[in-house]
């Protein structure tokens, strides 16, 4: 990795690591999310239209919850009903962390959600809604992929959601290589062999990558979810298939530091420095789209842009960089962990399309989002003077009629008059050529006492 906010703090840190973090999945039947599509499939499975009624769908859903809670009962697997704001992946680490079953479901939870659901009216006609119905996420535990969860609608068409780790992928990797690290959470603080490590995170970035997505989504979706909906006759002869798209993505930038201690100082360091530069403009360049906001249909809410610090625990600051679907943040993971993290939360904002097999494209797309970002963080850092520094600028002097000082950074210097300094910019050496980061540096800088220095009063 090369950025240039890790190389300023390279001294400070023990290590670093790339990571694809959270991975969502959509799994759907084309043809169940047509009203033409959805009469085939239902003639197909059930032989003929006499059958296609809102009773006989919701006896369908009927029957995946009575099975489902069944299969459960019979193999001692817990099903938890879950209230309305429930965060589920938390009771699911609860019982994660005091399981037994080394491969296969562990856990199943209940809660209602929106679907889409199809209403029969007369003469067989459907109409698509969307009310909320029971959705039932099933919790596993991969070979490769370590906690994998799947949450599926318990009527047809039978959406799903397909849940990953990167983090836990490369722990599981990891341990089959031989490599010892230390994991907390979904955070890794201690790494042996860091060049094999690296080489296991990028395997996530590759085109092979789309091959291992779908091999786990249909290895458990049809045998552990599915099968409580269609048994396999039935799926085979209706011809019931799921296609998967991108849907979420995270990609995160992991600075180990080897003091917890230090690690905080430069976090809030960045924080103070960098709140105020970040203007709309810059933001826009960063995210990689000066051509927002884009247009969007009188029902849609406009793109929200805004810079924050949010504090939504005790002892946990987030700075965060925010605009529509996608989001920049930096946070503390443990003691020494500082994660810089860029999050798509709905792949539509990158308009590059959303089929699996563009998943590499999308994780290139996170990544340069991220180092755009901390490229930016770098240059307001190595703006920034100290306050312990100012004592050391030289005097004011006069020029003329024109009284002028004199700023001195790490790589350039410049006299400036009142004049002059209005419309100063630094002159890039031959190894720095010009880049919009220098242009957007000079509205960070900060000096004591002003770079501008006033005409002393005449005596």
């Amino acid at each position: 990795m090369s950025d240039g906010l890790s190389e300023l703090y390279q001294e400070l840190l023990s290590g670093s690591y790339d990571c694809v973090d959270r991975i969502v999945l959509n799994a759907y039947f084309g043809m169940g999310h047509s009203p033409g599509g959805f009469r085939v499939w239902w003639r197909a499975l059930t032989g003929s239209d006499e059958t296609l009624d809102n009773a006989h769908l919701m006896r369908l859903a009927g029957r995946f919850s009575r099975r489902v809670r069944g299969y459960a009962k019979a193999h001692g697997i817990p099903v938890i009903d879950c209230a309305a704001g429930q965060r589920k992946h938390d009771v699911a680490d609860d019982y994660l962390a005091k399981t037994t079953v080394t491969e296969g479901l562990f856990l199943v939870l209940a809660g209602r959600a929106q679907a889409p659901v199809w209403h029969v009216e007369a003469n067989y006609h459907l109409e698509r809604k969307t009310p909320y119905v029971n959705h039932y996420s099933f919790h596993i535990l991969d070979r490769d992929w370590g906690h994998v969860t799947i949450k599926i609608s318990g009527h047809p068409p039978f959406p799903a959601q397909v849940i990953l780790n990167g983090h836990e992928y490369v722990a599981c990797q990891a341990r089959k290589a031989g490599i010892r690290f230390t994991k907390e959470g979904n955070c890794f603080t201690a790494i042996g062999n860091t060049s094999g490590f690296a080489k296991i995170a990028e395997t996530l970035s590759e085109q092979r990558a789309v091959g291992r997505l779908s091999e786990v989504c249909e290895r458990w979706i049809y045998r552990c979810c599915l099968c409580f909906a269609l048994d396999f006759e039935e799926q085979k002869r209706s011809g019931f298939r799921y296609h998967f798209s991108n849907y979420q993505m995270e990609y995160s930038r992991n600075l180990i530091f080897a003091v917890g201690g230090r690690m905080e100082q430069v976090f809030q360091s960045l924080i103070d420095r960098s709140r105020a530069p970040l203007d709309l403009k810059t933001i826009k360049t960063i995210l990689g789209d000066k051509g927002r906001p884009k247009y969007r249909p009188r029902d849609m809410r406009a793109a929200e842009w805004e810079v924050a610090v949010e504090r939504p625990v005790y002892d946990l600051t987030v700075f965060k960089l925010h605009c529509g679907k996608l989001a920049l943040k930096i946070y503390s993971k443990g003691e020494r962990v500082l994660r810089i993290e860029a999050v798509a939360h709905n792949i539509r904002e990158f308009r590059c399309g959303r089929s699996l097999d563009n998943f590499p494209e999308i994780v290139r797309r996170l990544k340069g989002m991220l180092e755009r970002f901390m490229e930016a963080l770098s240059c307001i850092d190595q703006c920034f003077i100290a306050m312990r520094c100012s004592s050391g600028f030289p005097c004011r002097r006069a020029s003329g009629n024109q009284w002028s000082g004199v700023l001195i950074s790490t790589s350039h210097a410049c006299v400036m008059s009142p004049r002059q300094s209005s419309r100063w910019r630094p002159q890039p050496t031959a190894s720095q050529p010009q880049h919009w980061l220098i242009r957007f540096a000079r509205s960070a800088i900060r000096v004591h006492p002003p770079t501008v220095l006033a005409k002393p009063p005449t005596i």
